[in-house]
């Protein structure tokens, strides 16, 4: 039997260093890149978690030869990809339950001119559009016809030509998709209204590696001149900032003395600021975060007193995925916050079961949720409890490790799609986690 839950025995400070896998978000980009060149591409720092180990199950699937080298490296060697597959229902299998498959769609159009994709999957947050891929893809000269009966979409890209294309949305995986299929177009594509996070600066400079020409690299404004072909390269990827955002509260919420090692710092943007705005406290040790115990910790105001409120934005905003984190690390804080969710509308649904663990949260509809902090004179109490998404289910866990009592969270598939070894690591700090049968209720 699977086991599929955690028992946790909360209320306990944690104390020890954590190392960050390396960044989910990134490496569903530059693995799905290696299909743009027939030679051999290294990539290290790839997270062992399931939606990446997926994407290269797929990857195989389509006749890529892979190798792994050690825990966190792999080679990648795509001479002899079979495009019939795309045909088979083992492929609308294991496109349709992965929504980073849709990564593929861009080096695939540009190096064979075609390819098909089921709709595809992931997490239950809201309406996740694949709009801003397809339109781009199309200005570039694709073609796309839905078959609505088989939920396929199938896709031709004979003549890929470059062109000017304002995005609607500074969409962080369609500007991916189409910065790919650009590497190999002819003439010139310019991208405005680009996503500039880390990650995608990472797959620029991959491709520039490869032998691909974008400038631009860090705005909002790419240009990508198209060439005849790409060759191999190294790649490291960076350390996962929403594990570091993650590991941040989960320190904070149970007042240990944690260091994050190894961070990347700089390319954290605000992120290190917003958790600062919460009154937590940390010291940049080299490139470790050490944050140390804190029995209390104050939310700050606006300089006009009003309360604080946190808001996800494109980068250099701040991250939609650690939205979940805030809420629930403000919990135990002195003061009030307003979080608000703009991207997903149902990413704060998970609060209920924060509720009946005892945090003060008013949820205001389905954006927006305002946090009454406790300030650690009530603690929370272990219930049972379900994870819906990825980011949420580690907010549910941080909540239970705060907690009195045990808590048992069902459904840890979602939280180990992102996390890699979550209850390993989370036992070398002294956490009382067990992976268990249960039956969900």
């Amino acid at each position: 039997m699977i086991k599929n839950s955690f028992e946790i025995i909360g209320g306990k400070p944690l104390k020890g260093e954590i190392i960050p896998q390396g960044a989910k978000n990134e490496a569903l980009q530059v693995i799905s890149a290696v299909l743009l060149t027939k030679e051999k591409v290294t990539i290290s720092n790839i997270p062992d978690i399931k939606d990446v180990n997926k994407l290269i199950e797929l990857l195989i699937a389509l006749g890529v030869e892979v190798n792994r080298i050690n825990d966190d490296t792999y080679t990648f060697e795509a001479a002899d990809i079979n495009i019939e597959y795309f045909k088979t229902e083992e492929f609308k299998t294991k496109g349709g339950g992965l929504r980073g498959s849709i990564m593929i769609i861009g080096p695939l159009l540009a190096r064979f001119g075609k390819a098909a994709i089921p709709k595809p999957g992931g997490d239950k947050i809201g309406r996740r559009r694949l709009d801003t891929h397809f339109i781009g893809l199309e200005k570039l000269g694709a073609k796309f016809i839905y078959n609505p009966d088989t939920h396929f979409f199938n896709i031709d890209a004979t003549h890929l030509t470059g062109t000017y294309i304002l995005l609607d949305e500074a969409s962080v995986t369609g500007t991916a998709n189409i910065v790919m299929a650009a590497s190999l177009a002819k003439g010139t594509t310019v991208l405005y209204n680009a996503a500039c996070e880390p990650y995608l600066q990472q797959l620029c400079k991959m491709l520039n590696r490869m032998g691909a020409n974008i400038t631009g690299v860090g705005s909002n404004l790419l240009t990508i001149h198209g060439v005849e072909s790409l060759g191999g390269t190294e790649h490291r990827m960076l350390p996962d900032m929403i594990e570091i955002g993650s590991f941040i509260g989960l320190a904070a919420m149970t007042g240990s003395e944690i260091t994050i090692k190894d961070v990347h710092f700089k390319e954290l943007g605000i992120i290190p600021s917003i958790f600062a705005r919460l009154g937590i406290k940390f010291e940049l040790r080299g490139d470790d975060i050490y944050i140390p115990s804190q029995s209390n910790y104050e939310i700050e105001t606006f300089i006009d007193g009003s309360i604080l409120t946190v808001s996800d934005a494109p980068w250099p905003g701040f991250t939609p995925d650690l939205l979940s984190i805030i809420l629930v690390t403000a919990i135990q804080a002195k003061g009030n916050v307003l979080i608000h969710q703009k991207m997903f509308e149902s990413r704060l649904f998970f609060v209920d079961k924060l509720i009946d663990m005892g945090a003060q949260i008013i949820l205001c509809d389905p954006h927006r949720a305002t946090v009454i902090g406790l300030n650690n004179e009530v603690k929370l109490r272990g219930i049972e409890m379900s994870s819906p998404d990825i980011r949420a289910g580690v907010s549910l866990l941080i909540a239970a490790l705060s907690a009195q009592g045990k808590s048992t969270i069902h459904n840890i598939d979602q939280i180990e799609r992102g996390y890699q070894h979550i209850e390993q690591r989370l036992k070398a700090l002294g956490a009382d986690i067990k992976r268990v049968d249960t039956n969900l209720r």
